[in-house]
Order: structure tokens, then C-alpha cells, then sequence
């Protein structure tokens, strides 16, 4: 997921905060996630206000119980750092959420994927990766095993509040 909607400046840009549309998009994004049977069992979530913020707002909107954990090191990530902390999910996670920024959302999503994706979702995908945004992959291999190309794109939702 690619965080909501921040504020345009900030102090620095690690500290910039959600708007009230990006809160009420990630809100409505938990809620899509709740209807869809996708509530995150775990969460790692970049260390930045804006990220954390879009966090608290998806569980709101469908009560995940994940902890989740925050991690500075996504502050920055490309796409295989991501895939390197996606590893340490625990075997049993069974709907991991990476929370996130633009463009190691979008890249990963297309790194993981097996090639095959879902066609709606590529065809929505394929349109951009705006803020709020969520690509859902099915990942049949263990946790530990996550690479490129082991996922399968079988979802994707857009924020519009």
C-alpha cells in the first residue's frame, strides 16, 4: 500500500502528515480490505508520520488485528529491501501489509508478481499507483522464500474519497 494523501511540505519530509483525504482514503481502504477478507494479520509499516498515520486509519476502517511494526529502513527502500523485511514475516502471517511510498509501492508490485496478474487489477494498475493505493498478490511460497516473480497480482483499489 502507498501511504494517503500528505501534506505538500513539511519540516522535513519524513515528518509530513496526512490530509483528511488522505485519512478518510486509507480509512475506506480498510474498509474495501475488510469487505474483501484481506485484513492484515501483520503490518510493516514505514517509520514516516505520513505512513504511520495512513496505518491507524486503514485499522479503523477494518479493525486488523496486526501489530504492527515500524521500521525506518522502508523510510527509503527499494523494492528488494522491502522484499528482505517481507521475509522476516512470520509463517503463519497470512495477510501481510507493507505500508509504504511511491515509487517502491508501485515497482514492487510488478517485481513480485509471477507475470500472469489478475487482468482488471493490471488493467487498474496500469493506470498508476496513486496515494491510498493497494495492489493485492497471493503468495503461495513461505514467507522466507518471498522473491521476485512469487506472487501472483489478484487485486488493486484506488482511494476516492
Amino acid at each position: 500500500m502507498r501511504h494517503g494523501k500528505a501534506e505538500s511540505f513539511g519540516a522535513e519530509d519524513h515528518s509530513r502528515r496526512l490530509t483528511e483525504r488522505g485519512a478518510r482514503d486509507a480509512k475506506a481502504g480498510g474498509e474495501w480490505l475488510a469487505r474483501s477478507d484481506y485484513v492484515p494479520t501483520h503490518a510493516f509499516v514505514s517509520s514516516a508520520v505520513r505512513t504511520r498515520a495512513t496505518w491507524a486509519a486503514l485499522v479503523s476502517g477494518c479493525a486488523s488485528p496486526a501489530i504492527p511494526e515500524f521500521d525506518g529502513s522502508l523510510y527509503s527502500a527499494d523494492p528488494s529491501t522491502v522484499i528482505d523485511v517481507l521475509r522476516g514475516a512470520p509463517e503463519d502471517a497470512a495477510v501481510v501489509v507493507y505500508v509504504g511510498h511511491n515509487p517502491t509501492a508501485a515497482s514492487l508490485t510488478h517485481v513480485l508478481d509471477d507475470g500472469e496478474p489478475d487482468p482488471t487489477a493490471f488493467r487498474a494498475i496500469s493506470e498508476g499507483f496513486p496515494v491510498a493505493a493497494m495492489a493485492v498478490l497471493e503468495v503461495p511460497v513461505p514467507w522466507s522464500d518471498l522473491d521476485a516473480g512469487t506472487a501472483h497480482l489478484i487485486d488493486f483499489h484506488v482511494g476516492q474519497a
